[in-house]
């Protein structure tokens, strides 16, 4: 370990090997002594101490997960769940080196724009020779479709952009890449700052750093600002690829935060000219929408015919100006790595000033010059091909053959390809929380400008752009991408004093328009809420039934496990047993064991595996993709409750336990029992919970009336231990007890699970309830008589209403009674498989009355 002279031996404890690095230090000036900006921040850790400060990092890790923080595209499968890492160590910018910094990145952003702006109009910079037409008319991000707009429609606007800068390691800044047609991170860095706050409330209250919240709050100005329309409210959305996407949660918590409804490409439709969101009250115009999707996606009729994620017309609308997309669609042409070789030039003569950011030393390959440079020193360049995006080649990590291609495409396209220098970045200060010592980094930062809002009606060349004050940082070598990165920074920007909070919440000036959810719900989004409560009740009754048949496994006589109440378990839970199963050979011989008991035990805890379609994983899967999809209508507190959910799946053993498979069965019917409570606490009675509800009690009802079906009817051995399995079951062999105090009688079972209405867990409630919950959903058209899923659930509450209590007194004894009670529960089923699709049809599938697009005139003439 290295100590450093003058310094508190607390201060070199808590530095550990940190020290030494030959190039430019973040935290260490040239004579191995903090710089200036770093004391106060410093001084705070080393009061706080190693120890605490590794507690804290736990806490903040505790806490995005807690919140779902995540980039993982994988996240639905619980055996692939990542976490996002942040680390406790911000990188800290004093003000000075803030202001150069700011400069140059408005400076970049006004440039952008004027380059953005000729090539969709003049294309003077083309003409003049300022920019090479094969650079540009190569790039895919280039938009024909969106060039020479009629002059009456505003070109494409560069609304925000995102700029990644690395310092190097002489201490300089430099460009790596812009973003400009859905910059990710904003959302993130908040979040990232919110979270250190919670987690070191003392190093952040104390330190004179900028807030973030305002430039959150001017990007709401600014949407809003372009709204066409003259509503008080203007209707603004943002656009998600959905919960596949790696920056879904990004999208939901920036749409929460903003007051923008999350919307994909399914939930926007064009009609004439104008877009509109398909909701439960029908179409209602949409003024604004906030891309998070690509240029070619967006638009599957006019630009790339595979998407699946844009809206058919969308670019159209557009061009009518009838709806403004934030950013404009063409806006990816900036994205070209190869402009930044010519970046310099062209701030001379669009701007009349020098480039104040450098950019990464970058070659364009169509130069000859430039080829023949980068092929004769091929190892000292990265190369990228636009035709590929994302799509990185080193020559020093290629093998021959490999490499050999790659030469003949860039002889053969040499417009095609960029190179930029590798670089050699500074270094930066984390916290191991392990080590419980700072570590050497070098890491990548992302800043964003937004135009100002008072701007938009300016011309191009008068409109200025406002920095977010801060960013995000991600751990890795230069140009990695952010979603490959494991961990990430804040970064905070000092100021000479203190900042007040400022939060998007703010006093209204005037009247507000008071709304609650309503008919303006989308469609998907009261759809997924459906079968989030669909999959957890099927994931809950198949959980408790599991946890009963673990549970008889374990209590059962050993030896005759395999002829007594198992198989209508198994039966219950759809589990089958091969015929050829308790064979010798497919089970060695155990003098502990008999192999009725193996076979059994494996066959259950199979259902814990995440390659079986009707096990628990699988079930959850689909719960945590619905619930997903509706992040931005769940609190925080359900969200926790998910989060702890998924960490029970994550921890699930696969090693071969009945104890602790049982174990996890408890836990996760606490949880789910607290999630559904929240959700009935928190989230507001309209028409998204009632979706929720009816989901949830069509799957119970289901459930309910096939365990019935067994336990009474179908079972093979009928009798008390399958009674007290379905009481228990549905939580209700507490209650049967208290009443009754005898032995077990079907006929009171079924007063108890199918008639009685002050019971949650009786049929007869469930379908009281359902008939009060569909009752209050809109009515999709103007029909005066009662729609199919009305008419289902009347049927199936006649059936139960009807029926002669005394045909079933005699089930045990008497044919007949047990035929009626088959027909009655046969009856109940029917109509409620039938309620799901009746519900979809009405409100979810999106069916649209057809219409007449050319008038018909009947002449009278042959």
């Amino acid at each position: 370990m290295q100590h450093l002279a003058n310094l508190d031996p607390a201060v070199n404890a808590i530095l550990g090997d940190y020290p030494g690095h030959d190039g430019h230090d973040e935290l260490l000036s040239d004579n191995q002594q903090p710089r200036a900006h770093w004391q106060g921040v410093l001084d705070d850790i080393v009061q706080l101490g190693p120890d605490v400060l590794a507690a804290r990092s736990e806490e903040a890790q505790n806490l995005l997960h807690e919140n779902g923080v995540t980039f993982n595209p994988y996240e639905d499968d619980p055996g692939q769940l990542r976490s996002w890492q942040l680390d406790c160590v911000p990188w800290v910018i004093p003000t000075q080196e803030w202001d150069v910094l700011e400069a140059g990145l408005k400076q970049r952003s006004r440039l952008l724009e004027h380059i953005l702006d000729d090539l969709y109009g003049a294309r003077r910079i083309i003409s003049e020779g300022l920019l090479p037409p094969e650079l540009i008319y190569t790039h895919p991000g280039f938009l024909f479709s969106a060039a020479d707009d009629p002059p009456q429609v505003e070109r494409p606007l560069l609304i925000f952009h995102g700029t990644d800068i690395i310092r190097d390691s002489s201490g300089g800044w430099q460009v790596l890449a812009d973003w400009t047609q859905s910059p990710a991170g904003a959302g993130y860095a908040l979040e990232n700052r919110i979270t250190l706050a919670r987690a070191l409330p003392s190093l952040y209250r104390d330190a004179p750093i900028k807030r973030l919240a305002g430039f959150l709050q001017a990007q709401h100005r600014c949407l809003s600002s372009l709204a066409s329309t003259q509503r008080e409210q203007a209707n603004i959305v943002l656009l998600s690829p959905g919960p596949g996407s790696p920056g879904y949660f990004e999208h939901a918590w920036l749409a929460n935060y903003m007051n923008f409804s999350l919307v994909e490409g399914d939930d926007l439709v064009v009609r004439d000219g104008q877009v509109s969101m398909r909701t439960l009250g029908g179409l209602k115009q949409v003024d604004v929408i906030l891309r998070q999707i690509n240029d070619p996606w967006c638009d599957p009729l006019e630009l790339r015919p595979d998407s699946l994620l844009g809206v058919p017309g969308l670019l159209q609308a557009a061009r009518c100006g009838n709806v403004h997309i934030a950013n404009a669609l063409g806006a990816g042409v900036l994205e070209h790595p190869g402009l930044l070789a010519f970046l310099p030039s062209l701030c001379r003569e669009l701007l009349g000033e020098e480039l104040l950011l450098p950019c990464r030393e970058t070659l364009w390959c169509g130069e000859p010059a430039a080829l023949a440079q980068v092929r004769a020193e091929l190892d000292g360049w990265v190369l990228r091909d636009i035709s590929k995006p994302g799509r990185v080649y080193r020559a020093d990590q290629m093998g021959l053959e490999a490499l050999r291609d790659l030469r003949v495409s860039m002889d053969r396209q040499p417009y095609l390809f960029t190179a930029q220098r590798h670089l050699s970045p500074a270094v930066v200060p984390g916290f191991n929380p392990q080590s419980k010592t700072f570590e050497r980094q070098s890491a990548t930062l992302r800043f964003f400008s937004l135009v100002e809002p008072d701007d938009l009606t300016k011309p191009v060349n008068e409109r200025n752009y406002r920095v977010m004050p801060g960013g995000l940082a991600w751990v890795g070598e230069p140009g990695a991408p952010l979603m490959k990165s494991r961990l990430v920074k804040d970064v905070w920007v000092t100021a000479p004093v203190p900042q007040p909070h400022i939060s998007l919440l703010r006093q209204a000036l005037g009247p507000i328009v008071v709304t609650r959810d309503g008919k303006d719900l989308p469609c998907r989004v009261a759809e997924s809420l459906f079968w989030m409560g669909r999959y957890g009740e099927r994931l809950d009754t198949r959980g408790r039934l599991l946890r009963e048949a673990l549970a008889r496994l374990l209590q059962d006589d050993r030896q005759e496990t395999g002829s007594q109440l198992m198989p209508d378990l198994l039966r219950a839970l759809d589990v089958a047993l091969e015929p050829d199963a308790f064979t010798e050979e497919n089970v060695p011989n155990n003098s502990r064991f008999p192999r009725e008991y193996i076979v059994t035990r494996d066959r259950l805890l199979q259902l814990f595996s995440d390659d079986l379609p009707e096990g628990l994983p699988v079930i959850f899967g689909n719960f945590v993709r619905n619930s997903r999809a509706v992040r931005d209508h769940l609190g925080d507190d359900t969200w926790r409750a998910i989060n702890s959910l998924r960490q029970h799946f994550n921890s699930m053993s696969r090693a071969r336990g009945v104890v602790v498979g049982q174990r996890h069965l408890e836990a996760m019917v606490l949880d789910l029992a607290a999630f559904f409570g929240l959700c009935n606490e928190t989230m507001p009675h309209h028409y998204g919970w009632r979706f929720l509800d009816i989901g949830r009690f069509i799957e119970r009802t289901l459930g309910s009336l096939e365990l019935l079906k067994l336990a009474l009817l179908d079972a093979d051995e009928p009798g008390i231990p399958l009674w007290e399995v379905v009481l228990a079951t549905t939580d209700n062999l507490t209650v049967y007890r208290r009443r009754y105090r005898s032995q077990l009688h079907p006929l009171a079972i079924l007063d108890l699970l199918l008639f009685d209405e002050t019971n949650p867990r009786s049929v007869g409630y469930m379908l009281k309830r359902l008939g009060r919950q569909i009752a209050k959903l809109p009515s999709p058209g103007s029909s005066p008589y009662r729609n199919l899923e009305q008419r289902l659930i009347i049927q199936a509450t006649s059936c139960l209403h009807l029926v002669d209590i005394e045909t079933l007194t005699d089930l045990e004894g008497s044919p007949a009674a047990r035929e009626a009670l088959s027909n009655l529960l046969d009856q109940l089923i029917e109509p409620m498989s039938e309620l799901s699709n009746a519900l979809s049809h009405s409100h979810f599938s999106h069916v649209e009355a057809p219409r007449q697009l050319v008038s018909m005139h009947y002449t009278g003439q042959p």
